[in-house]
């Protein structure tokens, strides 16, 4: 079986599933995902918190490495800005997960708040966290984000100016959320010249098969917290018919057996 590291290559990705706690986890691997990652918000709604809520660096670390501990795949961890503003809070993260035996993670460039770091201080906060990834007990790869435009920020051609000088301080994989169209896209993978490119499917990107993400140049595609918040629209369009209309026929089950059969299947 190819490391968490060989798995990433450009123009044949794989699907980097999201999970936010261990059943997903474990019916994900069941059902294919050969890699799987936390994601901030599916773990912050199973604290009852917000997406971006007050979910410390420690209970982050700790949740994915519960996650590593129950399925027999590789884990990377959604570790946010890396918990605090600093060069040195970025590398403590990165040190603390390859401590914790994960094989990857990401750290973004925006505040908790969505304001991006200026540019010389995004670039050193990667630098650091590069050390610490490299001297990490298990080999760890570092995904780099740019979020700015995702949160309305600044422009793609800054988000490629950042990513460059991310994979210039040795980052392994370049990830620019939402970067608008399939063709925007394929600008993000070009400008880096080879370097793995991480894909989020969402919005126009979504409708692209995963062989068209592989054309465009893709090494891999991550979902995000839209199977979680997929979840959630069932509960809640589920509660609304019970509660609001007396009906009980609004919620798509699955059968206890099919559930319990990919649980056991996804278990190491």
């Amino acid at each position: 079986m190819p490391t968490f590291r060989e798995m990433h290559r450009p123009g044949h990705p794989f699907v980097l599933a999201n999970a936010w706690d261990v059943g997903s986890a474990r019916m994900l691997v069941a059902l294919g995902a050969r890699a799987v990652a936390t994601t901030s918000a599916g773990h912050a709604f199973t604290r009852g918190l917000p997406d971006g809520g007050q979910v410390t660096r420690e209970e982050a670390i700790a949740h994915a490495a519960d996650l590593a501990a129950h399925v027999d795949v590789p884990v990377s961890g959604d570790l946010e800005d890396g918990y605090g503003p600093e060069p040195a809070d970025a590398a403590e993260t990165v040190r603390q997960a390859g401590v914790a035996g994960l094989a990857g993670c990401c750290i973004e460039d925006v505040a908790g708040d969505g304001s991006p770091y200026a540019y010389a201080a995004a670039v050193a906060r990667i630098e650091n966290a590069v050390v610490a990834a490299r001297a990490a007990p298990v080999d760890h790869m570092l995904c780099a984000r740019a979020d700015g435009v995702m949160h309305g920020a600044y422009d793609l051609d800054e988000a490629i100016r950042r990513l460059r000088a991310f994979r210039e301080a040795g980052a392994d994989v370049l990830y620019c959320p939402v970067p608008g169209t399939p063709d925007d896209l394929r600008r993000v993978v070009e400008a880096l010249d080879g370097a793995p490119v991480n894909a989020l499917a969402v919005g126009p990107l979504a409708k692209l098969s995963l062989a068209e993400m592989g054309e465009i140049g893709v090494a891999r595609v991550s979902l995000g917290s839209a199977l979680a918040r997929a979840t959630h629209r069932v509960i809640a369009e589920g509660a609304r018919a019970m509660f609001g209309d007396g009906r009980f026929d609004a919620v798509p089950g699955m059968a206890g057996d099919a559930v319990d059969d990919l649980l056991t299947r996804g278990t190491p």
